[in-house]
């Protein structure tokens, strides 16, 4: 904590610039680092695909109501990382209540893709250092890298080097965030696996093994694969009508899965609209969840891009494409 306060701002600025200057060495990736294999991860990420294929069989065999209840969880699955770890905790993008935090706090913890911090200190340096060896799912790597290889290895070097200079007070001040920290694995055996299984069982008769399999195991799998797509899939495919010079791109396929997240283009151009879009011409349900938390009072200070800027942009750097 110390040593980070007393980076100055120039030096901040110096160390990003850095990371971004183009070189033989960076551009070739030839060198001397060597991935080193996190075979934990590989086994556990293999067998949860495994559960899940075998899920599938499950569905004809259940009651109605509970995949309907598996679809609510991934919606709320979704909106922790969406509205939660990402526009919230990652941009701040808009500003939250204490009870809408502790729900999308709560929600996080159902997706189990990290807690709010590190997820929110990854996807910091994944935007300051993209498609350099210090963003952490880096898709110069690949498809296969970008959407889950990175999971199953050690991190580079330079993505631990270069998220040192970021500051991240915000997150150490926001009690939620601390609190969801410490008692996280708690709350992940809660939200993602004993209320998904529970709630079909107890309410309306659904088989444990059912309830387990298709709410818990195949929600979660569907989930995260979802989620990895905007690394993976949105960051290779589709057109960039804001900004043709960087890899992200517009993807409605990825849109839609992720609940208004595949604007990736705009999103990279942009990244302290909230809408995370250009909402209104293009249906984004995050951003109606927001704008819907907003007119309750639980949202406010809602941060967004300009028609002009946006516009301007277009025409200055866009590929044309809209």
């Amino acid at each position: 904590m110390e040593e980070k306060e007393n980076i100055s701002f120039c030096d901040k600025q110096k160390a990003f610039n850095t990371a971004l200057e183009p070189t033989t060495k960076d551009q070739k990736r030839k060198s001397t680092y060597h991935d080193e294999i996190v075979w934990r991860n590989v086994i556990l990420m293999t067998l949860l695909h495994f559960m899940a294929l075998y899920s599938l069989i499950l569905i004809s065999q259940a009651q109605i109501l509970t995949l309907l209840w598996a679809y609510l969880c991934f919606l709320v699955t979704a909106l922790g990382v969406t509205a939660g770890a990402h526009r919230l905790w990652s941009h701040r993008s808009y500003k939250a209540t204490l009870t809408l935090r502790i729900f999308l706090a709560l929600a996080n913890s159902m997706a189990f893709q990290n807690d709010i911090f590190e997820w929110a200190r990854d996807h910091r340096v994944h935007h300051k250092f993209s498609e350099t060896d210090a963003d952490p799912h880096d898709a110069r790597r690949g498809l296969f890298f970008s959407h889950i290889g990175w999971l199953f290895v050690r991190k580079h070097k330079a993505v631990i080097e270069k998220g040192k200079t970021l500051d991240f007070q915000d997150l150490f001040a926001d009690q939620v965030v601390m609190f969801q920290r410490k008692y996280y694995k708690t709350s992940v055996a809660i939200m993602c696996f004993l209320i998904p299984t529970i709630v079909p069982w107890y309410v309306w008769g659904e088989s444990l093994w059912n309830s387990y399999f298709l709410a818990s195991i195949l929600r979660y799998t569907i989930a995260l694969n979802v989620s990895w797509l905007v690394n993976s899939v949105a960051h290779l495919y589709g057109n960039r009508p804001y900004d043709k010079t960087i890899n992200p791109r517009e993807n409605r396929f990825v849109s839609i899965g992720t609940i208004g997240e595949g604007f990736h283009n705009f999103h990279h151009t942009f990244p302290y609209d909230y809408s995370a879009s250009e909402f209104g011409l293009k249906l984004n349900p995050t951003t109606c969840f927001i704008d819907f938390m907003c007119f309750l009072g639980l949202a406010s200070d809602c941060k967004k891009a300009t028609k002009q800027m946006i516009l301007d942009r277009k025409e200055r750097a866009g590929d044309g494409s809209c």
